[in-house]
């Protein structure tokens, strides 16, 4: 997955071009220092490292990426959008390497990747899967701490429930649904299927082939037909039933059982883990490294 250097038919105005994941990065920057440059680019590369390690590959064979410059040391929001295919990031001019290796808005852009256009109904899949496999693929590379994985999750899980005379996933708007509750249907999918097939396949599995079979972002698929492709991949029907059990009507779930479950502690960075309750290993499963 090492990144080098390299001429290709990328968009005017590119800057360089980096080779990660057998993908090519069409990269454009705003700045021109080398020294920032430099901490761009190893951020970029981090990034897109993490991602072709989760999906065994990057999402797509070649996309645009382009760093916007802004005041001050942080990161500003980032955009994905598939005509033509591209990423836009704003980054401050101050921003620090600690700062830019803590980040995780780039790795949540180019997990957009992976899932084909689903229409604006389904968004809280896009956004949650997004939600999801941030925190799950950085803390497989090493890049994020389990424990703050889970903090994150216990924390913000519950914006994610339907509140009184809410629908069901196709008919939320709200911004916690749209995220966490579409990051709750991921974590409740990835779950199920780690039961299901005794942790020989997740949910990792299922969109490895999702995006294999329909080229990703760059394409655009009914739902239906993507949730099978998952499921056909790790021998089960999770994304299928869970789909149709929420898709039209509230679906609420017990967050304090799952923790108990997964043996995840109220407080994950100061209290330590439960690896003897029921769901132990599949939570201990979820952010392993890769072997591959």
């Amino acid at each position: 997955m090492a990144a080098t250097l390299a001429h290709a038919a990328c968009p005017s105005g590119t800057s360089d071009v980096r080779h990660i994941g057998g993908a090519e990065l069409c990269v454009r920057f705003d700045a021109d220092a080398p020294t920032t440059r430099a901490k761009l680019t190893a951020w970029i590369d981090r990034s897109a490292q993490i991602v072709s390690r989760y999906y065994g590959r990057f999402p797509v064979p070649e996309v645009a990426l382009y760093i916007r410059d802004m005041e001050g040391s942080g990161i500003g929001g980032g955009r994905t959008n598939n005509e033509p295919l591209r990423i836009q990031v704003r980054v401050g001019v101050d921003i620090t390497p600690a700062a830019l290796a803590d980040d995780w808005v780039l790795v949540h852009e180019m997990i957009h990747l992976a899932l084909p256009e689903l229409g604006m109904r389904h968004d809280w899949l896009a956004e949650g899967l997004s939600t999801y496999v941030e925190g799950v693929a950085r803390a497989q590379a090493g890049n994020r701490s389990v424990a703050d994985v889970w903090a994150e999750a216990r924390h913000s899980m519950p914006a994610g429930l339907p509140k009184p005379g809410e629908g069901g996933m196709d008919e939320t708007k709200s911004w916690g649904r749209t995220y966490w509750g579409g990051a709750l249907f991921c974590l409740k999918a990835d779950i199920a299927i780690r039961r299901e097939t005794h942790n020989r396949f997740g949910l990792e599995q299922a969109l490895r082939a999702i995006d294999a079979k329909t080229g990703g972002y760059a394409s655009e698929r009914p739902i239906d037909e993507v949730l099978l492709i998952g499921d056909q991949a790790t021998g089960t029907k999770v994304l299928e039933s869970e789909y149709a059990a929420s898709k039209a009507a509230p679906m609420m779930t017990d967050l304090d059982a799952l923790w108990r479950d997964l043996g995840v502690p109220e407080d994950p960075l100061h209290q330590p883990f439960d690896d003897h309750a029921p769901l132990a290993a599949v939570r201990i499963a979820i952010t392993a490294p890769h072997a591959d």
